[in-house]
């Protein structure tokens, strides 16, 4: 299943691209990451994409809970992708926020969404690492 992290700004910071580009390799590209000016335009026609959006009031997950959900949609057969949205310095629009399956929250804290992107990346790879049962998460 494809996975994309969809940022609705740019990641400017080369350390940021780096450390994301090092994941996705990891995951021998299973994750891309798309910049995009709106995210509200990219979802039109993605009538079965399961659609996480980021944000500080959604669901925390630990890491094996994270990985067991990402194992239940791909499972599910109906979907074909996962997105997981980003939004820039001012966040989600509502509009957005509505079109949701699932809102995560990395933390109570706010990351920059460069670093979120970073964080987000780090934890699928090892959501996958704990579905092969590799060593890595502990």
């Amino acid at each position: 299943m494809n996975i994309k992290i969809v940022l609705e700004a740019k990641l400017k910071e080369s350390f940021y691209l780096a450390g994301f580009k090092e994941y996705q390799k990891r995951l021998y590209n299973k994750v891309q990451l798309i910049e995009v000016e709106s995210i509200n335009d990219y979802l039109q026609n993605k009538k079965q994409a399961f659609i996480i959006s980021l944000e500080i009031e959604g669901i925390m997950f630990t890491s094996e809970k994270f990985a067991y959900k990402l194992r239940e949609i791909e499972q599910d057969g109906f979907y074909s992708e996962i997105l997981f949205l980003i939004g820039g310095a001012y966040g989600l629009s509502e509009q957005v926020r509505k079109k949701s399956n699932l809102k995560l929250s990395l933390s109570k804290m706010t990351f920059l969404h460069q670093e979120a992107v970073l964080v987000l990346a780090e934890q699928i790879y090892r959501a996958y690492k704990i579905l092969n049962n590799e060593p890595y998460h502990k």
